[in-house]
């Protein structure tokens, strides 16, 4: 089903875009087979969730994770049967587990910093396929996942639900894994890709 959906939808973009050369169509190929993932997913995720009646809390974590997600990027899964386990792990479980768990206000502040603090260090992180290039937008990109993470523990520190609160910080955990240097050499992914780039313009 997915090759038929892509190779229809290149098809069309080749018929109305025939000046555009293989790198820009593997971009596009790229980018069709995100969009067509994450739709599939969120049917099937969501289709669940409803089915275990944990369809707000795996709405409300899938939000505030892309929030972060949005300009933090991070570690994506090399093949699609890992990504479909991870995230089935990742919103379906956690938000099963975030409406029973209650942790103490402290403790919680405290992991939350903790978690603004990896963001702040290694937030946006990019992957081989998508080399964050641009020094300005990376300061960018950096600023804002900050921003959000500071908003995120505001939030843990001053409400007093306990769901809202696991769910806000289950969001900064999920992306401080992500993103960390760590994490990329567990599963041989390289880091800071945008480095080979900036080097191979310097030897030009």
């Amino acid at each position: 089903m997915k090759r038929f959906v892509l190779e229809k939808s290149l098809g069309m973009v080749r018929n109305y875009y025939p000046e555009y050369d293989s790198d820009t169509m593997d971009r596009i190929s790229y980018g069709l087979e995100s969009i067509y993932l994450s739709i599939t997913k969120a049917v099937v995720i969501f289709s669940l969730a409803y089915i275990f009646k944990i369809l707000k809390e795996s709405v409300f974590l899938c939000f505030c994770f892309n929030i972060l997600r949005f300009s933090g990027f991070g570690l994506h899964a090399s093949k699609s049967w890992m990504c479909w386990i991870s995230s089935i792990l990742l919103f379906l479980v956690i938000p099963y587990l975030c409406q029973s768990i209650i942790i103490d206000r402290s403790i919680l502040i405290g992991i939350a910093l903790v978690c603004e603090l990896n963001l702040l260090l290694f937030a946006p992180a990019d992957t081989k396929k998508r080399p964050l290039i641009h020094k300005k937008r990376r300061i960018i990109w950096k600023l804002i996942t900050a921003i959000n993470g500071m908003i995120f523990v505001c939030i843990i520190s001053k409400t007093n639900n306990s769901l809202v609160q696991n769910i806000f910080l289950s969001a900064m955990l999920i992306e401080c894994f992500l993103v960390n240097p760590i994490i990329y050499k567990i599963f041989h992914m390289p880091y800071n890709n945008y480095k080979s780039y900036v080097y191979s313009a310097y030897k030009k």
